[in-house]
């Protein structure tokens, strides 16, 4: 994610007088420098915050701040759970790690600053992206098989038909949707005895390689008593997406896909399971990119979705 500077803080200010004093003092040498303030484009004000002299940033995000559509929430609620979330997460896998909250100042969740280039970017640099890739389905995997819990098939549709109303599809287009989901709820592929904790918002911005370790960040809308192939299907649709983009056509991704299910995949026999469940979870994803666009392109990754669903059997 791209980010420009918009302030320096000096003591004195509130917030870095916090942060300084009471979450990374430990960590500084000159308790007195300046901050710079770095801000990145989110769906809630994010800011990185440079101490002067230091070589060392947190990031800090404000859930009293949202930019995005969805305005009309508990922010103290947001950001307890995200902290929750990130320190269940941060015990099996790389991520951001959480050092603080703070409800007087926005409800700010100050985490780790993760150095390195993003998922997005080595697949557009054509970086090692099959290892990348690879690396993020090994970390995907040891969250998922270190949180097992029961599984609530329920909400996973719920969630579907929410976003479907998001969308507000024209009624032929609707009934399509909703009949292809009422054969997938009959039949018995995504029926399962365990669920897990998922990252779920799996874009590819949300992959971060540092020194090539892959870490994760963003654990707002992380779910429990999850299907574990939500994940995989919401990167996959990213993938897609990407391809059809930047990269010549949603069909060059097919490989890296492979490759992707592959490496997550225990044996033939685990791999066969996932992608046969895979084509309801990349359906999901492409209708939520499909919020993000308008037109043409909107009405395309609409029909791709309608197409994933179509392959229940």
């Amino acid at each position: 994610m791209a980010s420009h500077p918009v302030n320096t803080l000096n003591p004195g200010n509130p917030f870095r007088d916090w942060l300084v004093e009471e979450v990374v003092g430990h960590r500084l040498k000159n308790k007195k420098c300046f901050v710079n303030v770095f801000k990145y484009n989110s769906s809630h004000t994010v800011c990185r915050y440079q101490f002067k002299g230091e070589h060392f940033s947190v990031m800090s995000k404000f859930f009293a701040e949202p930019t995005g559509q969805l305005k009309d929430y508990d922010a103290y609620k947001g950001m307890m759970n995200e902290y929750r979330n990130l320190e269940k997460a941060a015990s099996i896998i790389n991520v951001a790690k959480p050092l603080a909250v703070n409800k007087e100042f926005n409800c700010a969740l100050v985490t780790e600053y993760i150095p390195g280039k993003s998922l997005g970017w080595c697949i557009r640099h054509e970086e090692k992206t099959y290892g990348r890739l690879a690396a993020v389905a090994h970390m995907l995997r040891q969250l998922h098989d270190n949180t097992k819990s029961s599984y609530n098939k329920e909400k996973e549709f719920r969630n579907y038909h929410e976003v479907l109303g998001h969308l507000k599809l024209d009624h032929d287009t609707r009934k399509t949707f909703n009949k292809l989901l009422g054969e997938w709820w009959y039949s018995s592929l995504l029926d399962r005895n365990h669920g897990c904790m998922v990252h779920r918002d799996v874009n590819l911005s949300n992959y971060i390689f540092c020194k090539d370790e892959p870490y994760a960040l963003d654990f707002e809308s992380s779910w429990f008593q999850a299907h574990p192939v939500r994940d995989l299907g919401i990167l996959t649709a990213e993938l897609k997406n990407e391809f059809k983009r930047h990269k010549g056509g949603c069909w060059k991704a097919e490989p890296y896909i492979g490759n992707f299910l592959w490496e997550y995949s225990k044996d033939e026999k685990d791999f066969t399971y996932v992608t046969r469940v895979l084509p309801f979870f990349m359906s999901i994803g492409l209708l939520r990119s499909a919020r993000l666009h308008q037109g043409s392109y909107r009405n395309y990754l609409i029909k791709e979705a309608c197409k994933c669903l179509k392959a229940v059997d």
